[in-house]
């Protein structure tokens, strides 16, 4: 199954550039006074159990900046004689922890092969960070990452001591960073816009991987396994985010994630799964029927999804309003209901966002930014008002329809109760039409009964 998959997608695309790593960072220091000094901070490893930790993930700053994948480091932009210096900390070379741990860089690795100016050990980086900030007058950091370094630059703010006295050195404010680099984020370079669409390949193949791997009796977990099993054979570093894997009324979960439940012939089967590739993530949900062929209410719902997300996508396009594909996917899906008998309100009854009852089926909003973070950074509503999409930036496009019987709150129409369906993409705005990364991944009734069940 996985060799014949592997023969869909293309070859994996070249890494980040350091040219480009080094422009990332230009950027950011085109917006900073000479006196300023900017520190992003590694997350520090997290414990499973005992002495077991879980596997490491750095910030995602910090990859964007510098690629650094590595624990205890820290990366700075400082400015001097005019010229912007940066520096990385990291772990030092060190046989004995590398033959039980792995290999490391190092300072030399850290030169070598990474866009950095200076490098030096983690283990001085007090020393050394401490003169960086002493030559500063504003330091940029988000704090809450590492107390350490938090306690450094807050001693250095609040110190009085004859230096500052006597020429007012030393740094006087600070300022978290992210909003800055948010707004660098959001739009995707063309090698950015690579490695997503390799996660959403692979992500994509995955979904048809666990489609044709469907039948009556299998597990969630099962099929999670065939679509995780499927990132990491593809060379990806594994899920962006916890696979979310329900059948029957386990898909009108939003957020379903305990996947142990059996999967009952005539159910829907609803999977959010995506993949991770160098950082860059990829996030689709895909909903079918385990055995095969959609009853006739479950056809019905689905078309008005489908309906819903291919309005939706068309509005990914420059110039929108960033609501715009959450509006047309809502009138869609209040005019299906309403012509399905579910929903008894005029369309715009149907839509007011306190008594409308679109809301008791359809509960969260249509798109979030992906990239480096499956939720990914920036503002939707700058100053109050919907951001304008441009050309790069990168959304998702979820509509969904949800009937669970078990909630106490509605009456469920017994015709689609325990129905959840949701069809989510990726979709890159471009200059023309948007780009739907996760195109590869079938979304047609006619398409997902024609392959759902059957082998490579």
């Amino acid at each position: 199954m996985n060799e014949a998959a592997m023969g869909y997608i293309g070859p994996q695309p070249a890494p980040i550039s350091l040219d480009e790593f080094k422009s990332r960072q230009a950027r950011l220091t085109a917006q900073l006074r000479p006196d300023d000094v900017l520190i992003l901070c590694a997350a520090e490893e997290s414990t499973h159990s005992n002495d077991v930790h879980y596997p490491y993930r750095t910030m995602s700053d910090m990859l964007y900046f510098a690629g650094w994948t590595e624990p205890e480091a820290v990366f700075t932009l400082r400015c001097v004689d005019g010229s912007w210096i940066s520096s990385l900390f990291v772990q030092p070379k060190d046989t004995l922890k590398e033959i039980w741990e792995g290999r490391r860089p190092g300072i030399e690795g850290a030169l070598a092969d990474w866009a950095v100016d200076e490098a030096h050990s983690i283990d001085n980086l007090e020393q050394v960070l401490s003169s960086y900030v002493d030559h500063s007058r504003r330091v940029l950091l988000r704090t809450g990452v590492r107390s350490d370094i938090d306690d450094l630059i807050r001693a250095a703010i609040d110190r009085r001591d004859r230096s500052r006295q006597h020429f007012g050195s030393g740094p006087v404010s600070l300022e978290d960073p992210s909003a800055r680099i948010a707004e660098l984020r959001l739009r995707k370079s063309v090698s950015e816009v690579a490695q997503m669409r390799y996660a959403s390949d692979v992500s994509s193949y995955a979904h048809i991987a666990a489609m044709r791997h469907s039948k009556p009796g299998r597990m969630e977990y099962q099929f999670q396994s065939t679509i995780e099993g499927f990132f990491v054979y593809a060379g990806t570093s594994g899920w962006a985010y916890p696979s979310i894997v329900g059948c029957g009324d386990n898909a009108t979960v939003l957020h379903y994630k305990v996947n142990d439940d059996v999967c009952e012939d005539g159910e829907v089967i609803l999977i959010d799964a995506g993949a991770e590739y160098r950082g860059y993530a990829a996030d689709i949900t895909r909903s079918w029927p385990i055995n095969g062929k959609f009853t006739e209410p479950q056809k019905e719902i689905y078309q008005v999804v489908l309906d819903a997300q291919m309005a939706a996508i068309d509005c990914c396009r420059v110039g929108q309003p960033y609501t715009a594909p959450h509006e047309a996917a809502r009138k869609v899906m209040a005019e299906g209901l309403i012509r399905l008998g579910v929903i008894d309100q005029s369309i715009e009854q149907a839509l007011d966002p306190e008594e409308g009852d679109l809301r008791k089926w359809y509960m969260h909003n249509t798109s979030h930014w992906i990239g480096l973070d499956v939720h990914d950074v920036g503002i939707y509503k700058p100053n109050g008002e919907p951001r304008l999409l441009e050309e790069g930036m990168c959304l998702t496009v979820e509509p969904g329809l949800y009937f669970g019987a078990w909630r106490p709150d509605v009456e469920c129409p017994e015709r689609y109760a325990n129905i959840g369906i949701r069809i989510e993409d990726d979709v890159l705005v471009t200059s023309g039409e948007p780009d739907v990364l996760t195109s590869a991944c079938p979304k047609t009734i006619e398409e997902i009964e024609a392959i759902t069940g059957k082998p490579f």
